[in-house]
């Protein structure tokens, strides 16, 4: 229980915390737009690992060599990413919109309805055992000297997961399209009368959330090398809580609750053991929610009536 075991679970909390909060992104975007709960945005991610697999085998990436390795992530992450966008469109389209003036309930257990059909998508794609992602990436360590451990795929995930959340909050605060998607999250009704398409709007932010999604597919696939058809559901819940815990409706709050989240889960895991994890983050989560309901950088919104 030195120094350098300390750091090591650190930076290994810091790594699994960065792909959380892009998990994360995806649920926040959503609900800061429609006030929607995604439950859905899991099993998305599920699927893309689905479509990431059959790729790479397709492509024969396994055994290529480092430039092939590469160039080939880069293109699974597009392709992944354009794949999960578009189905999270056209489930907005099929499912969430016709409910927009619906009850609160009905959209959020079509949601949940959207779920079991992902789940069940991917257990017809993968089969009910648990598959073996291909190992693409060398296992060698970047630190001169081993005195800590950091593997070209800690290295993926920081390449991929910073730059996505960087462009994704610029994106949002900075772009035409971004400043559309806030005013239509403070609202929707005063958005359309000054000539914004609401409906045009959210079918970006459901296919950027997608898209984060995707790419979360591939390096979750690349980085823990084992999919299931049940993994969404876990990792869907991590990264809500990952929102709620930052603030649900701020991406940076989706970012540093996904980061909370990966170092509670790598500390507890080390200190105190792994079947403690899903009770010390739950129970950090009832805290902080107790004294800040509104996350540690979300905004108190009265409720309109």
């Amino acid at each position: 229980m030195s120094l350098q075991f300390l750091l090591q679970q650190c930076l290994i909390g810091l790594t699994n915390g960065a792909l959380v909060a892009l998990i994360a992104l995806g649920y926040t975007m959503v609900y800061g737009i429609i006030r929607l709960i995604n439950f859905a945005h899991g099993d998305l991610i599920m699927l893309g690992c689905c479509l990431a697999l059959s790729l790479v085998g397709a492509a024969g990436l396994a055994g290529s060599g480092p430039l092939a390795t590469w160039v080939g992530v880069v293109l699974l992450v597009a392709a992944c990413g354009l794949f999960c966008g578009g189905l999270n469109v056209a489930v907005d389209r099929v499912v969430y919109r016709p409910l927009r003036s619906a009850p609160k309930l009905a959209p959020l257990v079509s949601a949940i309805g959207v779920s079991f059909i992902f789940m069940n998508a991917g257990l017809f794609w993968l089969g009910p055992a648990d598959r073996s992602f291909p190992d693409l990436l060398p296992a060698a360590n970047l630190f001169p000297g081993g005195w800590l451990q950091f593997t070209t795929k800690d290295l993926l995930v920081l390449l991929v997961v910073v730059p996505l959340m960087v462009a994704v909050t610029t994106f949002v605060k900075t772009t035409r399209l971004g400043k559309a998607m806030r005013a239509v999250s403070q609202d929707p009704t005063a958005a359309a009368l000054v000539g914004v398409d609401v409906d045009r709007v959210i079918a970006s932010t459901f296919f950027i959330g997608g898209f984060l999604g995707g790419a979360a597919s591939v390096i979750y696939g690349l980085y823990i090398n084992t999919i299931s058809f049940q993994m969404g559901f876990t990792n869907g819940l991590y990264a809500f809580t990952a929102a709620v815990l930052g603030g649900i409706g701020s991406l940076p709050g989706a970012v540093v609750g996904g980061l909370v989240i990966g170092l509670v889960r790598a500390l507890t895991s080390a200190y105190v053991g792994e079947k403690w994890t899903g009770a010390v983050v739950f129970a950090i989560l009832i805290v902080i929610l107790v004294f800040r309901p509104e996350g540690l950088l979300g905004r108190g919104t009265k409720e309109k009536v």
